[in-house]
């Protein structure tokens, strides 16, 4: 979901937080130091936006989309969906703890992006969504402090879309391009294969030019 705003490589949620505290501005470690040398970015993107503020808004627009496709999903499956993350309930409060370092701010960052409820047996799950161009997601993208351990991730690709736990990850899984873990398969949720695949088409058309 977060690439660098200078070469859109890429980058984990520790680096991604680390680079918006520090330079405000997404930045893979290589971008980073040059940064920190002093070296501005001057180069220009779409309608003349400099390069890394197009990256940074292109990066963002992916994950809005991404998250978007996910909802629907849900919704269009009976599902009760609510948008959990922070940034959606309290707007602006992101903008207020840019740089500022402690555990509660770290917590609200990683708030997930929503909790559904099965239409069916009534249970709630944590949704955080992901989109991954090289479709991998893998425990050191997410962390060993990652407060919400009862998180799914379904992570949005150009072909396919995924599903993992945190405890999954934390036990060594990962999604993979050849992994079969599809969202599809979780038995918890009782998806109909046929919607996701529905959606699928959709990714595949809103991601197929990125």
């Amino acid at each position: 979901m977060y690439f660098c705003s200078e070469c859109n490589v890429e980058i984990t949620d520790a680096e991604y937080k680390y680079s918006m505290n520090k330079y405000d501005c997404a930045f893979c470690r290589k971008h980073q130091k040059k940064s920190s040398n002093g070296h501005e970015t001057q180069s220009k993107g779409t309608n003349d936006l400099p390069k890394a503020k197009s990256n940074f808004v292109e990066s963002m627009i992916k994950g809005r989309i991404a998250e978007t496709l996910i909802e629907e999903l849900f919704l269009s499956l009976g599902y009760s969906v609510f948008r959990y993350g922070m940034e959606n309930t309290v707007p602006g409060i992101m903008n207020l703890l840019k740089g500022v370092r402690s555990d509660v701010a770290t917590n609200i960052r990683r708030m997930p992006d929503f909790v559904v409820q099965n239409p069916k047996n009534g249970k709630v799950y944590f949704i955080e969504v992901k989109f991954r161009k090289s479709e991998t997601l893998k425990f050191s993208d997410v962390g060993p402090e990652y407060p919400y351990e009862n998180c799914y991730f379904v992570l949005v690709s150009k072909k396919h879309i995924k599903c993992i736990t945190y405890q999954e990850l934390k036990d060594g899984k990962e999604i993979t391009s050849k992994s079969q873990n599809y969202l599809g398969n979780r038995k918890e949720f009782e998806l109909d294969k046929n919607v996701i695949i529905r959606f699928c088409d959709f990714a595949v058309k809103f991601f197929d030019v990125v």
